[in-house]
Formats: C-alpha cells, structure tokens, sequence
C-alpha cells in the first residue's frame, strides 16, 4: 500500500474513475437546492436524486464525485468514537442506466489492489454479499477475490422506502489484531461485526428495484449503481492511523489548538483529547457550511451552526481556552482542503468575521448559563434532591449551548446527577420538532421510464425569434405516447421551439400553437425541461393535432419582454446587492415573473433603509446609462476568465452563456434579456425581509408596474395631505411630526392623570391589611389601565412594607383581566413565592402567567372570576406556613 496524503487519494480516486469514461462532478454546495427533505447534504448519491429517479437525464451516464457531507444525528458521540463526524467527504461513483456490477465490481477491485493505485494487500481485503444476490459474489471470486474473504450479510439491502432500492457489497480493510479492541476470538471479531480491526472503506449499491407503494418490488427500468466511500476512513488506513483523527485532515486543527490551550496536549489525557477532537471536527463542518452560505441563527440550518461553534467553544474551555479563538482556525482548514476546495481560503476572511462575532455573543450568553446552572444546583440542593431535572438542563443545551456532559460535570463537582432520561425525552421532542418542520415529500421519486426514454431531439430557438415552425415530435397524454389529440390536456415536443422552459428562475413563456390555416389549436401554459433536455411543452389542445406535422409556434411577446426586463434588472440588482453589502453577498435564489421580480440573497444581518436606498440607486442608474446587455457563448473556463459570476449551486456543461451589461455586471445565464439596459425604463424596490437563516429577499418592479406602484404612493399621499388640510405634498412629514408631538404629550398627560388616579386608590387600598395564617395581605381590585399602573403600585407597596403578601387585580376592558403578586423580602425567605401564588390564581380568571419569587403577573380572559381568584389567592397564603 502506498504512502499518500488525502489531497491524493481523493484525486487518484477521481482521476480513476475519470480514466473510466466518469465526469468529474464539482462537490455540491451543502446546502440542498430543491429538496426540502433534506436539511443539508448528507452523500454523494444525495446530489444524484434527480439522475436516479429519471426526472433529469444526465449528458454522461457515468458520473464521480468527492461531496462534503454533513450529518448531525449522532452530534454528542463526536470526539468520544474513532469515525464520528459532522462534516465529512464522501468518495462516489455512480452509473445511471449504464454500467452494473460486472464493471462496479471490477473496477473497485482494481482501483484498491493494482499497483497503479491504491496497491492495497488483497489479503487484507474482505467483502460482504447479500444472500440472495449470487450474481455478485460469484464477480468478486471472478476478480479476483479469495472466497473465504466473502461473507454473506442479511443486511446488505440498501433501501429507503419508495424509489430505488437493492443489494449491496461492503468492502472491509484489516487492520490487524493490533488495532482491534477485541480478542481475535470475539464472536464479533470479523468483517461486518462490531470491531476496529476490520474497517468498512467501501459500499457499493446495485440499485436495481423499484420498492413500490405497496411494499413490493420491481425491476428497475434502468439499473444504477451508487457507490460511497468515505475520505476519512480511507485516509485513516493508508496514514496507518488508529482513529480518523491521527491524519492529515485533522492533526493540524489539533496542533493549532494546542497552541492556544493552557499546556494541553493531544495524546497525553482521554478527556483533553476529546475536546480537540470536537474542536477539529466542528471547525471544518463550521467553516465548509458558511462558506456554502449557511449563518448562524436560531432555526433551522443555522441552528445547527451556533450549536457546533457553541460546543466548539465550550470544549475550548476545557482546555483553558477563555478567548475567542475557533475563527483563528478557518485559513487552517483552508490550507488542508485548498487542492480541492479552493474557495475556502478565497473567503476565510469573511468566515473569520462570522464565527468570531457568534464565538464573542457566546462569550456573553455564557456568563448568563453559568448562572443559571449555579441556581439549578442551589435549587436542587435546597429541596433536598440528589438529581437536577431533565428539562432545564435541556434549556441550558438548547438555548446557552452547554453541552450535557460539561452539566454533568458541574453536578459532579457538587455531588448532584443529571436527569439524563428527562434530558434525552426534551431532545426527541425537538428532534420530531425539526422532522416536522421539514417536508414530507419522498426522499427520491420512482424511475419514470416513459420520458426518460424519449431522446426526440429538439432544439430552443427562442434567443433569437418568438415565432417558429417546428414538426411535433412527440404527444404524451396521461404517461402515454400517442399519435394524434383533439382536445385536453398535453404535453408536447416540438423539432425546434421559441417557447423558454423554466429554468434559472425565469418563468416559462406562454403563448399558442396554430396550424398551417393559422388556426389556434393549443394554448401554451408552462413548459419545462423534459428528462433528456428537450422544451416539453404543457398545452390546453383546442382542435386536433397530429404526430408528425409542422406547427408554428407563438410566444407571448409582450408577456415575454416584461420578463425579459425584469431578468435583465435581477442581474443589475445582484451586483449592486454586492456593491453595497459587500462581496459576501451571493444570490440564494430568484423569480423572474412578468410583472415583478424576486431576489433571494445571503446576508448577516438586516439590511438597512439607507442600503437599499444606494442598492435601488445604483440600479436605476444602470438603466438611465444606456447599457448594451451582450450575450456571449464560451467555454466555461474562458468565462470564468472574462469575470463571470457562476451560480456555485448550478451544474454547468462545457458549453455557457455569458450575459454581460457592459462592464458593470457579467454572469452565467441561459435566460433571456433586454438588449439595452435603458429598455428597462424604472426600477423599484417594493419589499426586503427574512426568509430563513442568514437569506434576506427584495421584491421589486421595473416599467410600467415600477411607475404604477409610485403612482399609488403618490395617490395616498395627496389623499393624506388633503385629510391633514394641506396644500403641498411636500408638507406632510412636518404636519405628521407636529402631530405625533401632540399625540405623545396627551399620552404623557393621560398616564400622569392615570398614575395619580391609581396613587389615590392606594390610600385606600393600603388600610385594608387582612391577616392570612401565619402573613399579612393586602388585596384588591383596582381601576387603573393595566400592567403598569399594577407594578407601580407595588413599588409603593414595597417601598412603604405595608404588609407581607400584594395581590392586584385590574378589568381591562369587557374581556380582559391583569393580575399581579408580590411578596415581602421577608416573605420570600419564609419561602414563599410570586409566581407559586400567581399560578394558582391566575386559571380563575382564565389565564396564566409566571414570575420571580418577589414579583408575578398575569393575564386572562375573564373578568369575572377576579373575586374567586382574589379570595383564592388570600386563602392559599393563609395555608403557608412559616
């Protein structure tokens, strides 16, 4: 076996499969694009979906890729196990309809044992079969394979409910006896049982069912092959490493945490070790998801984000790491990735920035979790129990980040457990949260072999006319191919067409189908990209149509160059977004409708009015310039050179289009565009907010909408002057101003005349003391306006000491009810409690509410109940003993 680094035994896997006839596919974003089942990239085949179910046909059928990966189910084992991670990378070749497992098979074998690879021992290789799969173990004994290295393994079957499904071969790498953790006479202790002496590198799906809906199984129309072969593992065998993490992917993340720790070193302590190891392993998952455009918030993605950099930090201050320091490690997992991932050190400053501003709002959220975990030990002391409960030590790991083992410890330290049944029932509960929030939709859809079949050429020539002739190829009703339709519904494709199929955002063009009399046979509403490419064209036929005639098509014009305007702006808007915000900016995704646009894009934080005041500026600007749009088909590296912007989520072939205003915008686009900026006429943003996770979004309008939308602010305007009785337009922020002055002094004379309304009621209220057991009470109904004239009266009540115990209650309005308890410093040290008092009372009045030990309030619904809830509320106390 050779001595190699990662950097080369990901390439001399990619190049393999290259020389093998494979694409090299560039590894995804991880952030998934049109897939809401998934929260992130978790595999290679996951980037494959739309290959293996048939919607999309590849332009080759053999296909290889090292993808970035992020799981997050088994977070807490990281660190603690040899090949736990968060962000790892997974080695795949794929077949969609072409090859099986004669070459899958071949081909793996080759790639592993001949010395022009990977030159491993095939002594130290065995393999795993499904039972009923002979095909496959009678190949590998063909290729080579001793067959007392073949086992076979009832749960070799890949599958996941509906959609593809079938069996499997697991390739295991012996590592010796010397690696195991168990005797060599363990009943565990072979390839596939649970040992660490014989090391799973390799899975090779032969994906050759349909699992249907009824539970049944069927064969393919095309047979796949998905293969995963997970980089680290890989690189833990040829660096001779007993865990993934003695290897060049991590040791250096370990060494440069060292150096910040309080003398700490990797290898000399179990504990110490795993935090390195948590460091290392979260820094990358951080660094990559970032860099994909993921932020850290308090949902979602960039949940899981904080969480990492959270735990990250936490174990940092086991090592005696106060500062912030995991930012410093970002320009070190750029260097270790840099051959294959160049990006990461192209954008490490603006992921430095990220992580250190979250790493400083932890620091600061911290002080407020160790205070809360000293008060759940001195409350769990105090009422005599040896355990703290599950569900606040969840809150201390869901919203302060500490980790449940770093709670333990603290516990520990003051002979207290953790009620770690309770703990793991709050983390289902947001575990079916999240699953909850995610779509339900199938994970991979069935073949469809109807469309995937059809190769009918037909080519888009709507870049250059909106009318055209084109012979209708094929006609599919109801997943069938028929000769001929007189009326319903269609889907059709033509030899050439004029009609844009959705894509990149852009809407599809719309129009009508006439015959050679120039008679209206079809109307066009949608058409989209079929499986092999071709414009399939969704229509409402009127009269008959026939397989094989000559059509003309019609686009819609002028629906057509309201789109086209509003593209064209997008791309304006996108650069200017990067202008003002800064370079970080990227497109998250866009609508290009006829009558308005739609522009999704990262950004840390909001953006502000006078933002996008220079954002809508600098565009208008760019449309009065009289830009030349320019369009130009190049290779995909000569754009590049030429400044292009490329989609990082879009997969583009040998073959682009660039779409150029002049010198100020230049990008990747197959849609269509105004032929001079000026044609764009106005632009107007209507709208910016949040959408998710670090996304913002910008609705705007151009033309005529643009114009009509300021035409109905400047209508409402002359309405509000008119109403205000002024003359001038220009006149009306100063009237406005003038009059919320006024506004603002009558409330401030409305709440003084409430304050001292509600001091007077407290004359009277004070000389009611009434003896309740063992402590004084004062309480009453009083009229005041609320929540703030009840607290101000407590204030005077505490202030004065006039008895042990307030209880408030306010009507107000018909069907709404304020409570408010407090209690004596005195009466808190006897043991009472605010919120105690206040959740007993507050059903009476139908409602609820919580509190301090020394003040509560509350809400409700019922102003009827204030009596019972008052007399309630005097008798609870009367029943606390000192």
């Amino acid at each position: 076996m050779k001595e190699l680094s990662s950097a080369q035994i990901r390439q001399m896997y990619l190049d393999f499969f290259k020389s093998k006839g494979h694409d090299v596919l560039k590894s995804a974003p991880l952030i998934p694009k049109d897939d809401p089942t998934l929260l992130w990239i978790n595999s290679g085949v996951a980037t494959m979906k739309k290959y293996f179910d048939g919607s999309v046909v590849p332009k080759n059928h053999r296909l290889t890729s090292s993808q970035k990966s992020i799981r997050t189910n088994d977070i807490e084992n990281v660190g603690h196990t040899a090949r736990h991670h968060t962000l790892f990378e997974m080695l795949g070749n794929f077949s969609v309809g072409d090859y099986f497992k004669e070459e899958a098979i071949a081909w793996a074998w080759e790639l592993l044992t001949s010395e022009k690879w990977y030159a491993m021992d095939p002594a130290k290789l065995f393999i795993t079969v499904y039972p009923k799969d002979l095909d496959s173990k009678k190949i590998w004994e063909k290729v080579g394979v001793d067959p007392t290295h073949i086992y076979e393994a009832e749960d070799n079957f890949w599958d996941i409910g509906q959609g593809p499904s079938g069996p499997d071969s697991e390739i295991f790498y012996d590592r010796g006896q010397a690696m195991n953790n168990l005797s060599e006479d363990d009943p565990e202790s072979y390839p596939g049982g649970e040992n660490e002496r014989y090391l799973e590198i390799w899975n090779i799906v032969f994906s050759e069912f349909n699992h249907k809906p009824d539970n049944t199984y069927e064969p393919l129309p095309h047979k796949n092959i998905d293969t995963g072969m997970g980089l680290e593992r890989l690189v833990s065998v040829f660096q001779h490493a007993k865990t993934n993490f003695e290897t060049d992917l991590f040791m250096p993340l370990i060494k440069k945490t060292a150096e910040f720790s309080n003398g700490y070193e990797y290898g000399k302590d179990a504990t110490a070790d795993v935090s390195f190891k948590v460091i290392a392993d979260h820094i990358r998952a951080i660094t990559f998801a970032i860099g994909d455009g993921a932020l850290p918030t308090n949902d979602g993605r960039g949940y899981v984000i904080r969480r990492l950099i959270r735990r990250a930090v936490m174990h940092g201050r086991k090592l005696g790491i106060e500062d912030a320091f995991l930012y410093k490690l970002v320009p070190v997992v750029g260097k270790i990735m840099q051959s294959a991932y160049p990006e990461v050190l192209e954008q490490a400053d603006y992921i430095k920035k990220v992580v250190q501003d979250e790493e400083n709002r932890f620091n600061e959220t911290l002080k407020d979790g160790m205070e809360l975990l000293g008060q759940l030990i001195n409350e769990t002391k105090e009422k005599g129990l040896d355990t703290i409960s599950g569900k606040p030590v969840f809150k201390l790991y869901d919203t302060y980040g500490f980790p449940v083992e770093l709670t333990e410890e603290f516990a520990a330290d003051n002979d207290l457990k953790v009620d770690q049944a309770g703990f793991q029932k709050e983390m289902q509960a947001q575990k079916d949260r999240a699953r909850a929030a995610r779509s339900d939709a199938k994970s991979m859809g069935v073949q469809d072999a109807l469309l995937t079949d059809i190769k009918t050429p037909s080519e888009y020539v709507g870049y250059n006319t909106l009318s055209a002739t084109g012979v209708l190829k094929d006609i599919i009703v109801k997943e069938k191919v028929l000769n001929k339709i007189s009326d319903g519904r269609a889907r059709l494709i033509f030899s050439q067409t004029p009609f844009y199929a959705e894509m990149g955002g852009q809407v599809a063009d719309t129009g009508v189908i006439k015959d050679s009399t120039g008679e209206v046979v079809a109307k066009v509403t949608d058409v989209q990209h079929a499986p092999n490419g071709q414009n399939l064209h969704t229509v409402e036929v009127k009269s008959a149509m026939v397989s094989g005639e000559e059509y003309q098509l019609e686009v819609d014009i002028k629906r057509h160059n309201k789109v086209k305007k509003n593209h064209t702006a997008t791309h304006l808007l996108d650069q200017a977004l990067r202008d003002v915000l800064g370079e970080h900016t990227h497109q998250a995704g866009s609508l290009v409708e006829p009558t308005y646009l739609r522009f999704d894009f990262t950004n840390m934080g909001n953006v502000t009015d006078e933002q996008l005041s220079q954002v809508e500026q600098i565009v208008n600007e760019k449309i009065w310039e009289n830009i030349a749009v320019t369009t130009t088909v190049t290779d995909i590296e000569s754009a590049k050179k030429m400044g292009a912007i490329a989609l990082f989520s879009e997969k583009y072939g040998d073959v682009v289009r660039v779409v150029s205003a002049g010198d100020y915008s230049r990008e990747f686009c197959g849609g269509n565009h105004v032929e001079n900026t000026s044609e764009i006429g106005l632009f107007k943003i209507i709208s910016e907010s949040g959408i998710g996770a670090g996304t913002r979004r910008i609705e705007a309008v151009t033309a005529r909408e643009a114009f009509e939308y300021l035409e109905g602010q400047n209508n409402l305007l002359q309405t509000t002057a008119a109403d205000l009785k002024i003359a001038k337009t220009k006149d009306v922020p100063a009237k406005v101003e003038s009059l919320l002055d006024n506004v603002k002094q009558l409330e401030n004379k409305v709440q003084s005349l409430e304050d001292k309304f509600a001091s007077q009621q407290a004359e009277n209220i004070w000389e009611n003391v009434q003896q309740a057991g063992d402590h004084t009470v004062v309480a009453a109904q009083v009229n005041v306006s609320g929540m703030n004239q009840l607290r101000q009266l407590a204030d005077q009540w505490k202030a004065k000491e006039i008895s042990d115990v307030l209880i408030l209650a306010t009507k107000a309005g018909e069907k709404k009810v304020n409570l408010l308890t407090a209690m004596s410093a005195k009466a808190v040290k006897e043991g009472l409690k605010a919120g105690d008092l206040i959740k007993n009372i507050a059903p009476l009045v139908g409602g609820g509410g919580g509190g301090r030990p020394d003040l509560a309030q509350a809400g409700g619904k019922k102003p009827a109940g204030i009596s019972e809830a008052l007399n309630q509320g005097v008798q609870w106390i009367a029943g606390q003993e000192k």
